[in-house]
């Protein structure tokens, strides 16, 4: 007996222990509060802040012998005793309100022992407090479901009103859900918590709380639960917030105000949810989307589903932190890298058939396109040229650049990968991709993301992740914004996507669609000055989509966002054009300086120091005698002689130029010059190439790809560089070159061969290194 005497850990009992964690949005919007010991919200409130009808329901309901018993109710017991022997099992507990607390306080499993404890610290807890202090325990800690805790939460939660306001219906419906919080939840069984509700009201008329006609008028009220996204705002972002936090700091902060503007992430959150109910025919289910301040490098919205509170398609998966495979969305980091070395916007790239070792690359609309310009090939995400073009660098290069600019989910070797990395072969999350995005928009330069705005925690973060203020250059700000203009050229991704996609806006805007291998995965990802948006639409149990890719299915919800964006916000201005690029009229068809038999030109950009230095080859005009259509002669009347022009690319289009029906002159300069060109020629790198070498990639990522062209009688082919024998080449004549062992300046590539009896030669190809 003298152990019921015996005090309980007071620290159990402060109010600290039911205080909330508010997050808030950037202009002081509560995003969502949570226990700083449990996972939900709970507010401190004494007996007189509480509405009347709200104890007189809990006890009726509860424990209504409450002010008599010392804390066990034998006669609820043998009653609950009675009721289970009959049904056969647990139907009934007995439990009063004393030992509800206790059990709150002490948790275990339901069991005789865990009982008999139950019982012996509730007769001691009545020893050391009041009737009105258990009751304010008990009403301030009891668990409501859907993460609120206490009456004043469970209040305001699902009432939008703090207790001392609820009315008697109110307070009988709020009474009828402790009693098991899962299967009187208000948003999921209504029905199941009305029953429980009328059961309150007649209890408290039969201990005489409230009379039969209060009872039937409180019967009768119609009652209007607030919606569960009201209470639990942002939910997806929430929750990555909470998760940031350490146990140190949920517990000592009473709030956290985050960067989420809370207006906006309302907007993003009805655009999502609109166009995943679209797009439901292609059998897409879901969708995500983020959007981040450039100028701030602050997160602005984050939507991870269409739904949160859907089970069915996995709302509460994240879909903006998801490791997803990207598609084609990494593409501008591999002529990053190659701008970065010398290469130009008007640099032509071959689209045409290319077989690997391990694979064949192949273009979304099956087709080959021939010499594209890196420009055309960026904005129309040609998949061959992008390819070829990791080839001459290496996945290893491509995979430092991706990790400088955030990709932390690549964690895999460059071998792993393999040059399929800049076609999406790796998973990567939507709020990584945007970021990097990010970092074009800010000239190059990355910055971590923010979240949180507090300026304890920002500090904190900084010290514990790489989460400071200074920037890593992941490229220089002139790669940058050429890399930024030809993301936002409308004409240069016409024959891919059209003039009027869903990427064409009324202001400047750079993008990027995406589409991963089974049409599992459709993205678009792009930015203005202002903001980076990043789309993601598909399925979460990775179920192929029907017949859509990123500029259908993701695209508009991207330019919704953007347009929606600067609604609010005014126009997007102009991309700061870097120091230090020039213009140049370029030929459309060779990428060369435009020369007089060009049909065309254009102004391209370029690094200043890149700008091409030859005059276009590919346009050729000769003069034809009609009567044959053979080349005239200078004894050819005049009257029969018209002159015409020829598109003449390098031997390795040939094949694709005889498919396109592009007509060749009909005689070459000279039998032997013809035979000259064409039985041994390189192809790449061309005349005029300059390569940097890189001070911090290790040299043997650094190589050039000579390519080369031969014919079937050749035999005994041979490379030369600067006048030495560097290789012996067999079929398909690709060479990868090392940069380093090259002298500086200008170096001269041959090809030899024999012929039969006689040796011949290529003509040189003559490149630089610096």
């Amino acid at each position: 007996m003298l152990s019921l005497f015996l005090p309980l850990d007071d620290a159990r009992f402060t109010p600290s222990n039911v205080t909330s964690l508010r997050i808030l949005d950037r202009n002081g919007i509560v995003l969502r509060e949570v226990l700083s010991e449990q996972d939900g919200r709970g507010r401190w409130c004494a007996l007189a802040e509480l509405s009347p009808d709200v104890i007189d329901a809990f006890i009726a309901a509860e424990d209504s012998r409450f002010y008599s018993h010392p804390g066990v109710d034998p006669i609820a017991l043998t009653r609950a005793t009675l009721q289970n022997v009959r049904a056969g099992r647990i139907i009934s507990g007995g439990s009063t309100i004393t030992m509800q607390l206790i059990r709150n306080l002490y948790p275990s499993s339901r069991t005789v022992a865990a009982k008999l404890r139950e019982s012996w610290y509730a007769l001691r807890l009545e020893r050391m407090m009041s009737k009105e202090d258990i009751l304010q325990q008990y009403l301030n800690r009891a668990p409501f479901g859907n993460q609120l805790h206490g009456i004043d939460a469970a209040a305001r939660g699902y009432f939008g009103k703090p207790a001392l306001q609820l009315s008697l219906a109110e307070a009988a419906l709020l009474a009828a859900i402790p009693n098991s919080p899962a299967r009187n939840d208000p948003y999921k069984h209504r029905a199941r918590l009305r029953e429980r509700q009328l059961y309150v009201l007649a209890r408290m008329k039969d201990e005489g709380y409230i009379s039969e006609e209060e009872r039937e008028r409180a019967e009768h009220e119609p009652l209007v639960i607030v919606p569960r996204t009201a209470q639990f705002k942002a939910p997806h972002f929430t929750t990555m917030i909470l998760q940031q936090l350490t146990p140190a700091q949920k517990s000592s902060l009473a709030e956290v105000r985050t960067t989420l503007n809370y207006p906006t992430q309302k907007s993003v959150e009805l655009l999502v949810e609109a166009h995943v109910a679209r797009l439901k025919k292609f059998n897409i289910t879901n969708a995500a989307a983020v959007v981040i301040d450039n100028r701030g490098h602050s997160l602005v919205s984050l939507v991870g589903s269409k739904d949160f509170f859907d089970t069915i398609s996995q709302g509460q998966v994240n879909g903006a932190l998801a490791l997803r495979q990207p598609g084609s969305t990494l593409k501008p980091f591999t002529y990053g890298l190659a701008l970065e070395s010398g290469m130009t916007a008007s640099d032509l790239l071959a689209d045409i058939p290319w077989q690997m070792a391990d694979f064949l690359p192949e273009n979304y609309d099956k087709k080959f396109h021939g010499p594209v310009r890196l420009r055309v090939a960026l904005a129309c995400s040609y998949n061959v040229p992008a390819v070829r073009t990791l080839e001459q660098f290496g996945a290893e290069a491509l995979l430092t650049k991706l990790h400088d600019a955030g990709f932390a989910s690549l964690i895999k070797s460059s071998a792993y990968y393999g040059v399929g990395l800049t076609l999406g072969d790796g998973e990567v999350t939507l709020l990584e991709l945007a970021n990097a995005y990010s970092a074009l928009a800010n000239s190059g330069a990355y910055f971590p993301v923010k979240t949180i705005d507090n300026p304890t925690l920002v500090a904190q973060d900084s010290a514990r992740v790489d989460a400071s203020s200074t920037p890593r250059q992941v490229f220089s700000p002139q790669v940058a914004y050429i890399l930024s203009d030809i993301l936002s050229d409308a004409q240069a991704r016409a024959p891919a996507f059209g003039v009027n996609s869903s990427l064409a806006l009324p202001f400047p805007c750079a993008a990027k669609t995406g589409t991963s291998k089974d049409y599992k995965d459709n993205w678009t990802v792009g930015f203005t000055p202002e903001y980076t948006v990043g789309v993601w639409v598909g399925n979460f149990d990775a179920t192929p989509m029907r017949l859509v890719s990123g500029i259908t299915g993701a695209a508009p919800l991207f330019r919704d966002i953007m347009l929606m964006l600067h609604q609010n916000t005014g126009a997007s201005s102009e991309f700061i054009r870097a120091e230090g690029i020039v213009t140049e009229r370029v030929c459309p068809r060779s990428g060369m300086l435009v020369g007089k038999d060009c049909p065309g030109e254009l102004q391209e950009l370029f690094v200043q120091g890149t700008e091409p230095s030859h005059t276009c080859t590919v346009h050729r005009k000769f003069r034809i005698d009609t009567r044959n259509g053979l080349l005239a002669s200078r004894t050819t009347p005049r009257e029969f002689v018209v002159e015409k022009t020829y598109e003449i690319f390098p031997p390795i289009f040939d094949s694709w130029a005889d498919k396109e029906g592009i007509a060749r002159p009909p005689v070459q300069l000279s039998a032997s010059a013809a035979q000259h060109e064409r039985l041994l020629a390189i192809h790449s790198p061309m005349s005029g190439d300059v390569f940097k070498i890189d001070p911090i990639l290790r040299p043997e990522y650094q190589t050039i790809v000579v390519e080369s062209e031969v014919a079937t009688s050749i035999e005994d082919v041979r490379l030369w560089i600067n006048g030495r024998e560097e290789a012996a080449l067999a079929p398909p004549f690709r060479y990868h070159l090392a940069l380093a062992p090259l002298r500086k300046g200008k170096n001269s590539l041959v090809l030899k061969g024999r012929n039969g009896a006689r040796t011949v030669q290529s003509d040189a190809v003559v490149f630089a290194v610096q």
